[in-house]
């Protein structure tokens, strides 16, 4: 999408950005997001997943207005790509938030990361790509190998996270065509915020009731979409997006050890065979079909991986 690095200027970031190594920010970023992923799962355990999800959604939607603060007059040619990326985001972050709440989540991010990657793979016309369809595939199948029942319905919550995330990569071309900076972006994730909203509306006494919910949630919308974004910002700012893409193909790792850490979510070895695989064909897929060009519009940034960008 084409997000204007001039929308949020360095000035509006920490200081101490401006002194950390690119890489390190990368890494930050993903850890930031998966902790907020396992926050979110403590909310799993006290409402919903889809009110859980929808209070994030809502209040990303909000404080995405706030700090891009989008002009709300806009081209109606614009109207349906804004609410077909707001509707993926909105679909995607329900479906995935579903799927945590039924399979440890280095299980789930690894499987939501196959939707991106099949566009991308789609997209390309290289025989050498079809070495990353295999590669991702026996991922797939060592993962499902965890010695005990798997939750098949949080499976399919999974891929269709994949397929919303797929979808918004998708859609961000032409919400970047019919918007300019990052008031697409903004607008979108308040039309998500609305799509949530029933949710929200409907669980609204437990969550009166329960002023921890609403502090909870803030807090995975900050660390999981806002702080994420401006890191990866200033990231993309000293560094090539093909190296930023690699870097950020160790996310299923990274939400795997996460899931050991934090939620004590055991993997077997076969496992976290399968997540390195599917590591791999990203970080295959990242070189061939972007070629490793240095000088690709970091708006592609947003596209490349939506839940960092206030998903």
């Amino acid at each position: 999408m084409a997000t204007s690095a001039g929308q949020l200027p360095l000035s509006t970031l920490p200081r101490v950005f401006a002194t950390v190594p690119a890489p390190a920010l990368v890494l930050g970023s993903m850890i930031g997001i998966q902790l907020g992923s396992a926050v979110a799962k403590y909310l799993l355990e006290l409402t919903g997943a889809t009110t859980a999800a929808g209070v994030r959604l809502l209040l990303a939607g909000l404080i995405a207005l706030l700090v891009w603060r989008p002009a709300l007059r806009v081209d109606r040619r614009a109207l349906p790509a804004i609410a077909g990326f707001g509707a993926a985001i909105a679909g995607m972050n329900l479906c995935f938030y579903a799927a945590i709440d039924r399979i440890p989540l280095g299980m789930a991010v690894t499987i939501e990361f196959l939707g991106p990657l099949t566009v991308a793979l789609v997209n390309s016309r290289r025989r050498l790509d079809a070495v990353w369809v295999v590669l991702a595939g026996a991922g797939v199948v060592l993962l499902m190998r965890s010695g005990g029942p798997v939750s098949w319905t949080g499976v399919l919550f999974a891929v269709a996270a994949g397929i919303g995330w797929g979808s918004y990569v998708a859609c961000s071309a032409v919400l970047g065509e019919r918007t300019s900076g990052s008031d697409g972006l903004a607008l979108a994730m308040a039309f998500g915020g609305m799509m949530a909203l029933p949710f929200v509306v409907a669980d609204a006494g437990a969550l009166l009731a329960d002023p921890l919910l609403p502090l909870c949630a803030l807090g995975v919308a900050v660390f999981s979409s806002l702080v994420p974004h401006l890191v990866e910002l200033e990231a993309l700012r000293r560094m090539p997006t093909s190296i930023f893409g690699v870097l950020m193909s160790a996310e299923p790792a990274v939400a795997a050890g996460i899931g050991f850490l934090l939620l004590g979510e055991e993997l077997r070895i076969a496992q976290w065979a399968g997540i390195g695989l599917v590591v791999l064909a990203t970080i295959g897929s990242t070189r061939t079909v972007r070629g490793g060009d240095p000088q690709r519009s970091r708006a592609d940034h947003d596209a490349s991986r939506p839940e960092p960008a206030l998903a």
